[in-house]
């Protein structure tokens, strides 16, 4: 029987975790195959474009039979609120309004067999949690997320760029503090945590001092915090290696400071053509941080629409319409983030991921085998246009999006049912899988593990994760 948890007492266990990680000690690497150091990669960075939310997978890249709009339409007649619209991709098709998109699939890998993992009573945030880190929560330890763990293996591409920038999400909206839960390097230190830049507009501001402080002033504070590490007692500020780690962080911030590097941040000095293509708002602009600084050398990059309770992908209602404004936020900045980084030869090296943390459906809530609690008051008969679309979590079909970085081009993996419950009947990919092959891709040793509390600690659980070999182009 699978144990609900509530979202206060995840909250307070992932907050233990933090302190506990705080009070831990230095990890110390594991035992490792014979093969480590010795694999061969096929991209050098990862840019996550986060569809925070629930992005329904038959209103996006999944379409299904398409039922327009009436007054006493049967719900469960509707599988699809979009019609269907053709991509460069023979007999492939997308729900309209990703036309762009679509237009670069020869470039990437269709995924549409993603399946969300049963966490009990659904909450955004503990799925979250899981596809970012591989775990499922509460753990006992902090656990690194997975741009963290990329950041730990492979190091800065550019010693002046952060290995880990997260870029559109802020902490000031509901369960700001859950999100906090898993936007952490945990036991590896925060050196290796993510760079926040909540608005892109904003990214120069974030490594420049504060508003009115000079910087002669920012070195003194610098200094400052650095005697305070320094002095603090035994345990005050956590063990020496966490201290040590946070230093370093500091001085890494410091350094990116005083760099013409800096520049990467600030899109000011894009060309107002490519500029306007991808100013959707916040994501679009974030797609287009992320390709100056990949350009720059970044190795992890996430991008998210924004994780915010019942806004954007979160759709307990108005979930056609909602969608609508969705398709237009992410459409033309993903299709050109994709078209630049193929012209100018990055896109090779770069691993680009479009993915969500569960889908959704109108009738189902959960997956048809395992339904759990409703949240959404779906009527049977539909009267008005705020019950029209996808509504309710699911979890047994989801797609996702791959472009680059070895990946194949023009492939589609996996199949969900025509009929609902329009779940995946083949070629089923679950998260472990998912992060073992982005390891395997970026030349990360699936047997990577670290000693924490006396274990070895993998970086997806217990080191059974395999990557999908179907998803990657053969190698010369």
């Amino acid at each position: 029987m699978k144990r609900s948890i509530s979202r206060r007492s995840f909250l307070q266990s992932t907050s233990s975790a933090a302190l506990a990680a705080m009070a831990a000690g230095a990890p110390f690497l594991g035992s490792m195959s014979c093969n480590a150091g010795k694999m061969k990669s096929t991209a050098d960075s990862v840019i996550l474009l986060w569809m925070g939310g629930g992005m329904a997978h038959t209103e996006t890249f999944d379409p299904k039979k398409f039922t327009p709009f009436s007054k006493g339409m049967e719900a469960n007649s509707v599988l699809s609120t979009f019609n269907k619209v053709p991509t460069v991709l023979d007999d492939v098709y997308f729900s309209e309004g990703l036309e762009k998109i679509g237009s670069v699939m020869d470039k990437g890998t269709l995924i549409r067999s993603y399946v969300a993992a049963d966490l009990g009573h659904i909450l955004h945030t503990r799925h979250q949690y899981h596809w970012h880190t591989c775990y499922r929560p509460p753990q006992t330890v902090a656990v690194p997320h997975l741009g963290s763990w990329i950041a730990r293996e492979l190091g800065q591409k550019n010693k002046v760029i952060p290995a880990f920038i997260d870029i559109g999400q802020r902490f000031s909206v509901g369960e700001g503090e859950e999100l906090k839960a898993f936007h952490s390097a945990g036991f590896l230190g925060n050196e290796y945590g993510p760079f926040m830049i909540p608005d892109p507009l904003e990214g120069l501001s974030s490594v420049k001092p504060p508003a009115g402080m000079s910087l002669s002033r920012f070195e003194s504070r610098n200094k400052l915090y650095n005697d305070l590490i320094a002095q603090s007692a035994v345990g005050e500020l956590g063990s020496e290696y966490q201290k040590e780690s946070l230093k370093r962080s500091m001085e890494q911030a410091y350094m990116l400071l005083r760099s013409p590097e800096a520049e990467a941040f600030d899109l000011s000095r894009e060309k107002k053509e490519s500029y306007d293509i991808y100013n959707t708002g916040r994501f679009g602009l974030g797609c287009l941080m992320a390709k100056r600084l990949v350009e720059k050398g970044a190795r992890f990059i996430s991008v998210t629409t924004e994780y915010e309770p019942f806004m954007n992908w979160d759709t307990h209602e108005n979930g056609h319409t909602r969608l609508t404004d969705m398709k237009k936020v992410i459409d033309a900045p993903i299709a050109q983030l994709i078209k630049d980084l193929d012209e100018s030869g990055h896109l090779d090296r770069t691993l680009v991921i479009l993915a969500s943390e569960f889908s959704r459906d109108m009738m189902v809530e959960g997956r048809p085998d395992l339904k759990v609690k409703e949240q959404v008051n779906q009527p049977d008969v539909i009267e008005e246009l705020k019950h029209y679309g996808m509504h309710r979590h699911f979890t047994d079909g989801c797609s996702m999006l791959m472009f680059g970085g070895g990946i194949k081009k023009g492939f589609v993996y996996g199949k969900t049912a025509d009929e609902r419950p329009c779940k995946t009947i083949e070629n089923p990919i679950y998260i472990e899988q998912v992060h073992q092959t982005i390891y395997h891709a970026l030349g990360i040793d699936p047997e990577t593990n670290y000693i924490i509390e006396e274990r070895p600690f993998y970086t997806t659980p217990d080191g059974s994760g395999k990557a999908v070999m179907d998803l990657l182009a053969k190698q010369a």
